[in-house]
C-alpha cells in the first residue's frame, strides 16, 4: 500500500482539507496545553505535542510539524488572549534546544509587543510567560513560584581547564585563506512567511486571502 499523503482521518484514512485539520489541531493543542501547565515548570516539544494532536484528533498528515504546527499555534495564542489566559504556547519548546525560539515572537506580536531580538532575553521572557500559565493552571507552589532557569545555549562551549604556571602555548600553524563563497540568497519557505489570522475565528488564512471557514 503506498503511503499516505497529504490530510487524512484515522482509522479509514478517509482524506480530509487542510483547513478541518488544523481547526481540529486548534482545539486539541488549546486542551493539551492546558493540561501541560498543570506540572509545575513542565514543557512540551513541538515532536509531542503534534503527535498528541494529531493522535487525540484522529486526523493525521504527511506533512512534517514545522510545516503546519506554526498555523496552529498562533490561534491557540489568540484564543488565550481572547480568554484573557496567559500564553499557553510558550509552554511548546525544541526538541533538541528546549528554547521556545523565534516562534516565541508570535506570541509577542499577539500582545501588541515587539519581538525580542536577542535569544537569552527572549528565553527568559518565555520562562517567565510559563510561569503565569502554572499559575493560572494552579500548579505553581504557594509562594508563586520562580521562572524556571533558561537551559544553556546549544552549542556553547565548555570552559578550557587552567593551564599549568611557567608553561605557554604551542605555536599555532596558520590556517591558510580559504577562498571566498559567492552571496547565496536564502529562499524561504511557505512556513517561514509570516501567518495572517482570520480576525472573527482566529483561523490561518490561505494564501487566497479568504479564511475557509468564514468566506
Amino acid at each position: 500500500m503506498a503511503p499516505r499523503q497529504g490530510f487524512w482521518r484515522e482509522p479509514s484514512g478517509i482524506p480530509t482539507s487542510e483547513a478541518i485539520a488544523l481547526e481540529a489541531w486548534v482545539n486539541q493543542t488549546y486542551d493539551v496545553l492546558g493540561t501541560v501547565a498543570f506540572d509545575y515548570h513542565g514543557v512540551i516539544t513541538t515532536t509531542d505535542l503534534a503527535e498528541r494532536v494529531q493522535e487525540a484528533s484522529g486526523i493525521r498528515t504527511s506533512r512534517p510539524e514545522t510545516a503546519w504546527l506554526g498555523k496552529v499555534l498562533l490561534p491557540v495564542a489568540h484564543l488565550c488572549r481572547r480568554n484573557g489566559e496567559p500564553p499557553l504556547t510558550a509552554l511548546v519548546v525544541d526538541p533538541r534546544t528546549r528554547w521556545v525560539g523565534e516562534a516565541y515572537d508570535d506570541v509577542l506580536r499577539v500582545d501588541d509587543r515587539l519581538p525580542i531580538l536577542e535569544p537569552v532575553k527572549r528565553e527568559r521572557h518565555a520562562s517567565s510567560a510559563r510561569l503565569e500559565c502554572y499559575r493560572w493552571a494552579g500548579s505553581a507552589p504557594a509562594g508563586g513560584g520562580e521562572p524556571a532557569p533558561v537551559p544553556e545555549p546549544p552549542g556553547r562551549r565548555a570552559p578550557r581547564a587552567p593551564r599549568p604556571a611557567g608553561t605557554s602555548a604551542a605555536p599555532r600553524t596558520p590556517r591558510a585563506a580559504a577562498a571566498a563563497k559567492p552571496a547565496v540568497r536564502p529562499r524561504i519557505a511557505a512556513s517561514d512567511r509570516p501567518i495572517t489570522v482570520c480576525p472573527r475565528c482566529f483561523m490561518a488564512i490561505p494564501a487566497t486571502g479568504l479564511c475557509d471557514n468564514c468566506d
